[in-house]
């Protein structure tokens, strides 16, 4: 029997709660912020709607999501996409999973006519910093000591793609 295949789609409202549930579960320390999870949220969708999201499915379950957005809201910014977030159920890793919907992201990109895809990364997720490398991220940016998480100072890098 052949490997399931990962899909990807745009989000629609009915996928909240298991994309909550993902959000909820899938970041730590080195990738997210404990603040932040710690939060009481009803809805996944509260700070943007579906139409921001990439959604992947693996064997027909929700299994992870990306927040596309627009990086600047002013004219001269246009063509300048940023990834908000990007998330992978535990149970789904090394599945292809964030690799799909980061080229998911890539030709969404290019059907809007961007030029570049901007993310932000914990300098300690070396995981998630393959990955972007993998596909043709690059380091633009440092911000030394940006967050104090568990008492640890971190560095945030700034990576992008050009399209």
């Amino acid at each position: 029997m052949p490997e399931p295949e990962v899909t990807v789609r745009r989000a629609v409202e009915s996928d909240d709660t298991v994309l909550l549930q993902i959000d909820r579960t899938s970041w730590d320390a080195s990738s997210g912020f404990p603040s932040y999870q710690e939060a009481v949220r009803e809805s996944f969708f509260e700070r943007s709607g579906p139409e921001a999201h990439l959604v992947a499915e693996y064997d027909g379950q929700v299994v992870g999501y990306l927040r596309l957005q627009d990086k600047y809201t002013f004219p001269e910014g246009a063509g300048v996409l940023a990834v908000n977030g990007l998330a992978v159920a535990q149970t789904a890793r090394s599945r292809g999973v964030a690799s799909a919907l980061l080229e998911a992201a890539a030709a969404e990109g290019r059907l809007r006519g961007a030029r570049k895809i901007t993310l932000h990364v914990h300098s300690t997720n070396a995981i998630a910093r393959r990955l972007y490398e993998r596909h043709g991220y690059v380091v633009e940016g440092t911000h030394p000591k940006e967050f104090l998480i568990e008492g640890t100072y971190i560095d945030a890098l700034d990576m992008a793609k050009m399209l």
